[in-house]
């Protein structure tokens, strides 16, 4: 990477991961299949504008499963849920398609796992997020939830030789390694979860951020405030050398008083953006002179997950294809 006058930093991979892309396909193949409406337990991922979009085609987005009429179609969030769910799901007759990503019911099984044999699991994450709240439900005498490397002081066990970390998939990793030294140094005996936890692309967005960071007077992260690895992204690029960074739903959003004095310009995106909203703010950019876009490559992300079984049974009796990368479209 070298300088040049006004220039636009752009990372890859940005954007939709494979957990996203799954559950944006899951909303609109059964909107598709089903018919309007379809019912959506949160946010299906922390996106204004994949939800704007989706509620435009009929999606409704509802807080509580008690929301949902009997016996309506149901799809929940790929965020998660806590078992409890499932059974006021049943208790209503709801249809019930489940969008969890797999990296996160990964997670979940790993804390039922350690539950049954009785360990404590210090679950590094923030308290009140979906994928937080979905977990400790796997296992919610067992789950201390440790948010950050100072509260790791505060935390009490019942055995320090039967202890195991999990975390939220969404993390920043710097963080989180942080945290989990803490929690070794007081607990020597503390085990690792048997497969990494913070998700593939959340780790590949940042080190994308890291590269490109200490070469950036101004880092654009596309992604809205309610997204945690968007939010992250912001951190990350001022940790490692960024001038001045923030996060933005839409191009519209950008000051121009930001621009002031910048050479280079980086621009990524979070899991759970549409590529539209990326393009939007290149526009923007480009307008303003910064049309020298260079990529920055930090690795090659071809991952997919099948859709969730329920929807690709119906999918098939119907004739339908099951196929789960997203066309080219309006959120796209």
């Amino acid at each position: 990477m070298t300088s040049s006058a006004k220039r636009v930093l752009l990372a890859a991979p940005r954007g939709y991961c494979a957990g996203v892309d799954r559950a944006v396909v899951t909303v609109e193949k059964a909107l598709d299949l089903y018919g309007p409406p379809v019912y959506v337990r949160k946010e299906i991922v922390h996106n204004k504008h994949v939800v704007t979009t989706l509620e435009k085609r009929g999606a409704i987005f509802v807080d509580e499963t008690d929301e949902v009429p009997e016996g309506a179609t149901v799809i929940f969030s790929a965020h998660g849920v806590a078992p409890i769910v499932h059974e006021e799901a049943r208790a209503l007759s709801l249809k019930t398609i489940d969008a969890t990503c797999p990296l996160v019911t990964k997670v979940h099984r790993e804390a039922k796992r350690f539950a049954s044999d009785d360990f404590d699991i210090l679950l590094i994450g923030h308290e009140g997020h979906e994928e937080v709240v979905g977990t400790s439900g796997e296992a919610p005498d067992n789950i201390i939830l440790v948010q950050s490397p100072d509260h790791v002081d505060q935390v009490e066990v019942r055995d320090p030789s039967k202890v195991v970390w999990l975390s939220q998939t969404t993390l920043s990793v710097d963080e989180t390694m942080e945290t989990v030294r803490r929690l070794r140094e007081k607990f020597p005996a503390l085990q690792d979860p048997p497969s990494d936890d913070i998700c593939y692309a959340t780790q590949n967005r940042q080190l994308a951020v890291k590269q490109m960071a200490p070469e950036t007077d101004l880092m654009i992260v596309v992604g809205s405030r309610n997204s945690s690895n968007s939010v992250r992204l912001v951190e990350v690029a001022l940790e490692h050398g960024a001038r001045d960074g923030h996060l933005v739903d839409y191009a519209d959003e950008i000051d121009e008083a930001w621009l002031s004095g910048v050479t280079t310009v980086g621009v990524t995106s979070g899991a759970s953006v549409p590529e539209v909203l990326v393009r939007d703010v290149l526009t923007f950019l480009s307008d303003r002179g910064y049309d020298d876009v260079q990529p920055v490559t930090a690795a090659e992300e071809s991952l997919l997950f099948a859709l969730p079984n329920e929807l690709r049974r119906d999918l098939k009796a119907a004739g339908q294809g099951t196929k789960v990368r997203h066309d080219a479209g309006s959120l796209h």
